[in-house]
C-alpha cells in the first residue's frame, strides 16, 4: 500500500502585503481637508487650469473668466486649495499667482492607495 506524502505548512510568508495601519485622528482630519477641497467642481477646474498653464502658474486675474465666477469667489476657492496644500500662492504687486505644490497630486493618489 502506498502512503500519501505528508504536506508541510508553507513558509511563513503572507500571501498579501500587510495592511497599512488605520488612520489616526489627526491624519484623518488632514486627509479629509484635502478631499473636501477636491469635492468642489470649481476647485477641480482651478487645479486643472493651473496645471495646464504653459508657465506652470496662473494669475488670479486669468482664472475668473474660465469659471465664469467673480474674483472674490475664485479667490475663496483658491484659498481652500492653498490651505489644503495643493496650490502655492505668490503675491506680485496687486496680483496673486498660483502654482501646483510639487508632488501634491501624487500624494492624493498615495492617500487613496493607503485607505
Amino acid at each position: 500500500m502506498t502512503s500519501l506524502p505528508v504536506l508541510e505548512p508553507a513558509a511563513d510568508t503572507a500571501c498579501c502585503p500587510p495592511a497599512a495601519p488605520p488612520l489616526g485622528a489627526a491624519e484623518a482630519l488632514s486627509t479629509a481637508a484635502i478631499f473636501k477641497a477636491l469635492a468642489d467642481p470649481n476647485r477641480l477646474r482651478l487645479l486643472s487650469i493651473v496645471k495646464a498653464a504653459e508657465s506652470g502658474e496662473s494669475c488670479v486675474c486669468d482664472l475668473t473668466e474660465p469659471l465664469d465666477l467673480g474674483q472674490p469667489t475664485v479667490s475663496h476657492h483658491l484659498k481652500i486649495l492653498v490651505d489644503a496644500g495643493l496650490l502655492h500662492r505668490e503675491k506680485r504687486g496687486t496680483w496673486a499667482y498660483y502654482s501646483l505644490v510639487p508632488g501634491a497630486l501624487g500624494r492624493i493618489g498615495e492617500l487613496l492607495e493607503s485607505l
